[in-house]
């Protein structure tokens, strides 16, 4: 594809980076930005910047914040019950459903042996300093993390090493399809499997 000036084709080249946008969608995009006030397109590229350099995550359950302070007490959420999430985006769909009032803990991730990810390059150790600490309230964990290889895996591993901890380990009903994503699921399935989750058996 030619472009008619080197600025558009390295923006066209920047924006096609981004998922599901190719190479013509991004040229649309490059042109309209183009066409729009120069506040407006300046605006965009600062909120952007802002997103990078001052998103904080949470220093306790890794939910993406504005700090690194805990929201969630402040919230008036079952300190009983800690939600296990892959990331950020599933903690959204899940209070989506209105049937979920407990905390969460995002693992930033997966154990994928084949993309070099194990257990200490996502916060596992952080959720188990959580459950075991000893003002620690909580008496049950969720495992609500995609039902792919790699989410069975990581809700393996978990449950294993909470396995002594006394603490009842349930898993969402599997309403979400095998290999799903779930942040992709309908609200309505996926608060259903949050009612009706079982204990977790590993299997």
């Amino acid at each position: 594809m030619e472009y008619p000036s080197k600025l558009i084709e390295e923006a066209v080249n920047e924006i096609s980076k981004l998922p599901g946008i190719g190479k013509k969608t991004a040229l649309r995009l490059a042109l309209y930005l183009l066409k729009q006030e120069a506040d407006e397109t300046k605006g965009l590229a600062e909120s952007l910047v802002n997103l990078r350099e001052k998103t904080r995550y949470c220093r306790i359950c890794h939910i993406i914040s504005d700090s690194e302070d805990c929201t969630c007490a402040s919230m008036h959420r079952d300190p009983a019950i800690i939600c296990v999430v892959e990331d950020t985006p599933d903690v959204m769909a899940i209070q989506n459903t209105a049937q979920y009032n407990g905390y969460f803990h995002v693992l930033g991730g997966v154990i994928s042996p084949l993309e070099g990810i194990g257990p200490n390059e996502i916060n596992i150790e952080s959720l188990l300093k959580r459950v075991n600490n000893p003002d620690s309230q909580v008496n049950e964990v969720i495992l609500a993390l995609s039902p792919t290889m790699e989410g069975d895996t990581t809700a393996f591993y978990i449950a294993k090493k909470l396995k002594d901890s006394g603490i009842k380990i349930t898993t969402i009903a599997r309403g979400i399809p095998i290999g799903g994503e779930l942040e992709y699921a309908d609200e309505i399935t996926l608060g259903r499997s949050i009612v009706q989750r079982m204990i977790y058996d590993g299997k």
